[in-house]
């Protein structure tokens, strides 16, 4: 059944990708036609009936009548939901509850129905569709996949509802099909232990030389897979010899029991692996499975920073992005490797967006999809059957080009992710873009990044915090710093201009010491926050984000030191 599975799911998203690029050079029309669809769906619903949808009758008309909502206006009516009451925002049952992450500000619960989760079905379908056509131009086969996500439920609501982060959500409602595609066990994935499961699953795909993808939720876990691989190779060379758990692992007795059965001796396999290791001095996923086709995890934003040591576990894999997608809504599809641009998923919203200059205004005039512009910047609304209209996720993409009639947009960064002395509205993707540029002119790989102002000087420094990987040093710290500041200068204008100005004083670079950042990352979790689901910002306006971090060395330009000698 196993082989038969894979091919079967192929071609069901070329089928899905095929149906799916139809639409894209028909989009005023296949907009229109989701939105009508889901008003005469949902316009039983207490809030369709508030807004009254069942009357609507045109897309200008839906415009005036539902007001963009932030989820503050949601949250009473899923409040109530997660209580038990129906046909609050869809009339059909509510069977699950998505928890955001909570990494970029508060958590959310979006309601899951059988249909919405069919609708992201369909879109996963597509981006399968899309990565199998585009490994096949490659000659790359497809085949069994390894993916760490955790399966952990938050919890329950008080009506009973399971409530979870989406990646977990996905996995168990449509566990009997990931169960024919994973190297591992289904059960790998149930140990709430990060370690415990990234070691178990590992344990079972190294069995497997002809592994073909890698899948992580965002690149930061592909990175910590790899270091899981190096760090534990030995332990798990030898566990693969004697087919034997370490008993060290934190997995519950029944679970190690049933994870036990299921697992046996590969003395063959574990001795390749031994000898890899020996010859090269360490086990990396690209040594261990020597056949990878391509990698799949989230590009573009925050993502595109670790990329750059990527190749220090993957060599040049290819890396598809899947799908863009947040708890609340699919955005965008992904049609190729190594490219951050997605076709806008119009058969799973409806999408307005707002153009910066509205962005202000409490009534802002929207943009249809087929009137964007490339090389312009806005903020998405959607529509969509999780029971939300003209959503405003804070989610700034740019368009980069058309496919069809269709635009291809590329997540920026968040609304409010901005980071300002004074007025300049440095955003994310202005620093990891500097970032980027930093480590390959200085062939200096980071452990991680973050930009935050100091705190008592009136107009701020900026302050780059960076923490080193193991092994590398920083030889030109003041050239690091100025370097900075000038392509800072090249990506943000108007940082530039305040910088010529001296409206914003010289960045200060502090050199962290190793594990800070690893040290922020547990803080996150202790709260609540999945490490599957976990994404460090990289710009903070938090100015307390890194406290009780040991800094190893703080750098300023020779203009700052003048500037405190001459002050009175």
């Amino acid at each position: 059944m196993t082989n038969l599975v894979l091919p079967i799911l192929s071609n069901v998203g070329k089928l899905r990708k095929s149906n799916f690029v139809r639409k894209t050079r028909q989009i005023e029309v296949s907009q229109e036609h989701f939105l009508r669809s889901l008003l005469q769906t949902y316009k039983g619903t207490e809030l369709g009936q508030q807004y009254g949808l069942g009357d609507i009758k045109t897309i200008e008309e839906f415009r005036q009548r539902v007001p963009i909502l932030p989820y503050s206006s949601y949250e009473p009516y899923i409040h109530r939901i997660a209580a038990g009451e129906a046909n609050i925002l869809t009339p059909d049952p509510v069977i699950y509850l998505n928890l955001t992450s909570g990494s970029t500000g508060k958590q959310k619960l979006i309601p899951v129905t059988k249909r919405s989760r069919q609708v992201l079905n369909r879109a996963n379908q597509v981006g399968i569709g899309f990565g199998a056509e585009a490994a096949q131009k490659r000659s790359l086969p497809m085949g069994k996949m390894l993916l760490t996500s955790s399966v952990q439920l938050i919890g329950s609501s008080s009506g009973g509802i399971p409530c979870g982060h989406v990646s977990a959500g996905d996995l168990r409602l449509n566990k009997l099909l990931y169960q024919q595609i994973f190297a591992h066990p289904y059960e790998t994935l149930l140990p709430a232990d990060p370690k415990t499961r990234h070691y178990m699953c590992l344990l079972f795909a190294l069995r497997n030389p002809s592994l073909r993808i890698i899948g992580a939720n965002f690149p930061v876990l592909g990175l910590q897979l790899g270091n899981y691989l190096e760090s534990y190779a030995e332990e798990l060379i030898h566990d693969l010899k004697t087919g034997q758990i370490a008993p060290w692992l934190q997995l519950e007795p029944e679970l190690r029991a049933q994870l036990q059965q299921q697992i046996c001796p590969v003395p063959k396999r574990a001795k390749q692996l031994a000898e890899i290791r020996h010859s090269e001095g360490r086990l990396t996923p690209q040594l261990a499975w020597q056949n990878l086709s391509f990698l799949i995890t989230a590009r573009g934003g925050t993502s595109n920073f670790y990329f750059e040591r990527f190749p220090n576990y993957f060599g040049d894999t290819p890396i598809f992005g899947g799908i863009y997608a947040s708890s609340e809504a699919t955005f965008g599809i992904y049609h190729d490797f190594n490219n951050d641009g997605v076709i806008l998923a119009i058969d799973s919203g409806f999408f307005e967006f707002i153009p910066p200059k509205q962005w202000d205004m409490q009534h802002p005039k929207t943009l249809l999809p087929q009137e964007l512009q490339v090389g312009q910047y806005y903020r998405v609304l959607v529509t969509n059957y999780s029971g939300l209209y003209r959503y405003d996720i804070g989610d700034v993409v740019e368009v980069v080009g058309f496919f069809n009639q269709a635009p291809l947009i590329s997540f920026r960064h968040r609304v409010g992710g901005l980071l300002s002395s004074t007025t300049e509205k440095t955003n994310e993707f202005h620093a990891i873009q500097v970032m980027q540029q930093l480590q390959r002119e200085f062939d200096l790989p980071l452990e991680n990044f973050c930009v935050t102002l100091s705190e008592h000087e009136i107009p701020a420094h900026y302050l780059l915090n960076i923490e080193l990987i193991p092994g590398y040093e920083l030889r030109e710290p003041e050239r690091f710093l100025t370097e900075f500041d000038q392509k800072l200068q090249q990506a943000n204008v108007s940082y530039q201009d305040k910088r010529k100005k001296n409206v914003v004083p010289s960045p200060r670079l502090r050199i962290l010491a190793p594990g800070s950042f690893a040290q922020i990352r547990q803080r996150f979790l202790k709260k609540g926050i999945s490490d599957s689901q976990f994404k460090f910002a990289h710009i903070s306006e938090d100015r307390q984000i890194l406290s009780g971090m040991f800094v190893q060395q703080e750098v300023r330009l020779p203009e700052d030191y003048k500037s405190v000698l001459n002050h009175p």
